[in-house]
């Protein structure tokens, strides 16, 4: 199938576009097209207008400061991939990323259209999940942050307004020698994911967990912080009995059933891929035996 009509727009400046899409009817933003261009093919998603990002170079790249990994939206995915800085400061990405897609679509998609388009099944989101990010967007009423927590409000749902654009996303940069670990399970490689898990940990000289993070994605409408994981974890030496029992804490989620897999089947997965990312994490993070 073809897409309905629609008339294109390619603004140079941020201002620009945030001014179309307060003015134009029924206007889609195009960040990468990854995502949205299949969709309006299908008519699944008809727009009067779209709206291409593709020239805003004031949205892109990659910043450090303060303590905080700045990352511009219209930064493409295969960037990420292959950033010193992403691969020091947040590893955790950098290995989400080679779970996104293939390598055709990393070369267009971007992480702001990942978080904008918010599939429960994404890896960009639950990256900034663990995270605790903050989303920078912007409207012709100026630039204004949301608390990642906030940000998706339900299913391919988020707290975006329709003349908002992502413009931005902050990651707190956690301490050096903190342990990662990601895993997902996908019936096939490039496919989004039936179930995925991304575990942060920081671990001080004593053993004792200073503090912990626990996603799930493709489970529910949007990422999930495993928040029982992470008490049981903080504040407490870190060993296999540990990490099995934080694990088994993805057993009080609420998963979603589908065509794909079944609720069920999900919840299996959820904790099965915790406590692979959980010992990755720990082992990285220097986990005494």
């Amino acid at each position: 199938m073809k897409p309905a009509p629609f008339d294109y727009h390619a603004p140079r400046q941020l201002k620009e576009a945030t001014e179309l899409l307060a003015k134009l009817p029924n206007a889609k933003i195009l960040a990468g097209g990854q995502s949205l261009v299949p969709m309006m093919n299908f008519r699944y998603v008809i727009a009067d207008h779209l709206v291409d990002l593709g020239g805003l170079q004031e949205l892109r790249g990659i910043t450090v400061a303060d303590d905080r990994l700045r990352i511009g939206a219209m930064t493409r995915q295969r960037d990420l991939e292959f950033s010193a800085d992403i691969a020091k400061h947040c590893p955790l990405m950098t290995e989400a990323l080679r779970h996104i897609g293939h390598r055709q679509t990393r070369n267009r998609g971007t992480i702001g259209g990942s978080l904008a388009h918010a599939d429960p099944a994404a890896e960009l989101p639950a990256i900034c999940a663990a995270h605790d990010a903050t989303i920078h967007v912007a409207s012709v009423r100026g630039v204004r942050e949301i608390r990642f927590r906030d940000f998706a409000t339900g299913f391919m749902t988020t707290a975006l307004q329709p003349d908002e654009v992502v413009a931005a996303v902050e990651l707190p940069i956690w301490p050096a020698g903190h342990g990662h670990g990601f895993h997902e399970f996908a019936r096939r490689h490039g496919d989004f994911a039936l179930a995925g898990s991304a575990a942060l940990l920081d671990v001080g000289p004593d053993n004792i967990v200073r503090k912990a993070a626990l996603t799930l994605f493709g489970v529910a409408a949007s990422p999930l912080r495993v928040d029982a994981a992470e008490a049981r974890l903080t504040g407490q030496p870190l060993d296999a009995n540990a990490i099995r029992t934080a694990a088994a804490s993805a057993w009080l989620i609420e998963p979603i059933s589908d065509i794909h897999a079944s609720g069920e089947y999900r919840r299996h997965l959820a904790q099965v891929l915790s406590l692979r990312a959980l010992n990755d994490a720990a082992r990285r993070a220097g986990m005494q035996a």
